[in-house]
Parts: structure tokens; C-alpha cells; sequence
């Protein structure tokens, strides 16, 4: 007989999927959903669980509910809306809100699971879609100890790294600072490829210095090979998620009236580059506004 809690597991996109397959590797008996019907109904037949016809029944039929999805609104709809699982999730229950998003929101989204006698957590996750696959994601976590302490397991079938940040909304604000560093990091190193590859630099051979030096960071070590050099762009992380999670981290200095002009030029970039290159863009692709300024392209 499984004794573990039974999960229900909302958003099974590109993060979601395998951070649920996880769970049921680990032995959990999952219940997923997504606005795709079709995707649901596929992690079931490929990884195994259930899914439920509605938000409602899944909410009745677990004890913890994992939510992973675009927007805090959207979790708001999942939570509150027409088809609610707080409507059937059982007093005790607690809330995993893993979603990049607002802290504010998240905070009252909190207060509305409290009321209905369980805890929600706030869970933001970082290492991207390969980190996912092998459950080693950094997970910042915000929330009452009792809650945390009791899902800890499932965040340890998810991640490598658990990292309490503070009471709930920490987590996310955090993940959205953490962003607003590796975009910066990611901007700035495709400016200094094309400027080396203009000198007359390979753009290789630079990524191999910078990694030995003290240029090194997590796009010089993760993506511009990959997914810049290679022309793959595909990471599997959005452009317009990461415009969310700038916006985010602005959201945060402002509340807490921080000066951050860098962080808004920042900001500006990558939203420009999402408007230059259209929806549906890799996060990666941000590369190709920084080649069409400068009149050249990078390759290894």
C-alpha cells in the first residue's frame, strides 16, 4: 500500500512535465491536468498517474497540489476561478506554488488557502528543462516551516537544492532577482562575443577563455555554445518568460523603492527583443536582436 500523500500536479509544460514524472518515479501517485487536455492525457500514457475530467476532482482526490503554470493569474483561476480546486481540496492540504510569479499576488492567493484550513508555499524552481529531467533543480522556497517540512520529500524528488528564503512570496522574489542576474550576465556576454568576433576573435575560443576566467557564468558555461554558436535557441526556457520575470524583479525595486537602472535597461532589451522577434521565441534568441544591432552573426 503507497502511504506517501496523493499529488496533484496542475501544468505539465516544459518544466512541469518532468518535474511530475519525477514525482511518480519517486513513487507518488500523481494526478495532472493542463489546459491542453491532450497533454495531460499524454503524461499519462507515457509516464503513467491520472487525469482527472476536472480542477475540482483533482482537488478532491489530492492531498497536496503542486501548481507549475505561465502566470500567477492563471494559478489564481486554477485556485478561485469557475473550476476551482480549492472547492474540494480537504482542510490540511497544502499548496506548492511553484510558478515564476508575482509575490504580491501570491501572498493573497496564500491568505485565500488559509482560510479554507490549509497552507499554500511558494517554490520557484531554477536549472532549466535538462535540470528537471534529472531532478536536480535549485527550488527557493518560501512559507510556513510546517508546511515545508512537510512536502520536503516531494521538493527533494524534484531538486537537488532546497533554499528557504522567508515567509510566502520570498521564493518567487528571489528567482526573480536570480533571473534578472543570468539575463544580464546572458546580455552582456553576446555583446563581448561580437565585439571579439569583429576584432577578429573566434567566438568559440572566447567562450573557452571566459569560462577559464573570470568572465565565467551561466550562459557562458550553459547556453552560448548550445544554443547561440550551434543557431539552436532552443532551451526550452521562453523569451516572453523571461521578460515576466524581469518585469518582476522591477516590480520588486519598486516596491522596496530600490534604485535599479541597469536592471530596467535590462529589462528594456529583452522585452525589445521579444517584440523584434515575435512570439513563441527561446529565451536564447535574445542573441539574434544583439546580432541584428551590430550587423553580424555569431556562429563557432
Amino acid at each position: 500500500m503507497n502511504d506517501r500523500p496523493r499529488v496533484g500536479f496542475v501544468g505539465v509544460g516544459n518544466m512541469g512535465w518532468p518535474m511530475a514524472a519525477n514525482l511518480v518515479r519517486a513513487g507518488y501517485d500523481v494526478s495532472v491536468a493542463d489546459a491542453r487536455r491532450a497533454r495531460a492525457d499524454d503524461f499519462v500514457q507515457q509516464v503513467g498517474g491520472s487525469a482527472p475530467e476536472t480542477l475540482r476532482a483533482l482537488g478532491e482526490a489530492c492531498e497536496i497540489v503542486v501548481t507549475i503554470l505561465p502566470t500567477s493569474a492563471i494559478v489564481a483561476e486554477v485556485l478561485t476561478g469557475e473550476d476551482a480546486v480549492l472547492d474540494t481540496l480537504a482542510p490540511g492540504s497544502v499548496v506548492i506554488e511553484m510558478t515564476s510569479g508575482l509575490p504580491a499576488l501570491t501572498r493573497r492567493l496564500a491568505e485565500r488557502v488559509a482560510a479554507c484550513g490549509s497552507a499554500l508555499i511558494d517554490a520557484p524552481v531554477s536549472g532549466g528543462v535538462a535540470r528537471a529531467r534529472t531532478g536536480e533543480l535549485a527550488i527557493m522556497v518560501g512559507g510556513e516551516d510546517a508546511a515545508v517540512e512537510r512536502v520536503r520529500p516531494l521538493l527533494d524528488a524534484m531538486g537537488r537544492t532546497i533554499l528557504r528564503t522567508g515567509g510566502v512570496g520570498s521564493g518567487q522574489a528571489m528567482k526573480a532577482l536570480n533571473n534578472l542576474v543570468s539575463a544580464g550576465g546572458f546580455l552582456i556576454g553576446v555583446e563581448a562575443l561580437l565585439i571579439g568576433a569583429r576584432f577578429g576573435l573566434d567566438p568559440g575560443m572566447m567562450v573557452d577563455v571566459l569560462n577559464a576566467s573570470t568572465g565565467m557564468n551561466n550562459s557562458t558555461q550553459k547556453k552560448f555554445r548550445q544554443f547561440v554558436l550551434s543557431r539552436k535557441f532552443d532551451s526550452g526556457f521562453g523569451l516572453d518568460l523571461m521578460v515576466k520575470d524581469l518585469s518582476i524583479a522591477l516590480d520588486v525595486g519598486r516596491d522596496t523603492a530600490t534604485p535599479a537602472p541597469f536592471a530596467a535597461l535590462c529589462r528594456e532589451m529583452w522585452a525589445a527583443a521579444a517584440a523584434l522577434l515575435g512570439p513563441g521565441q527561446d529565451h536564447t534568441a535574445l542573441a539574434r536582436l544583439s546580432e541584428k544591432l551590430a550587423g553580424s552573426e555569431l556562429r563557432g
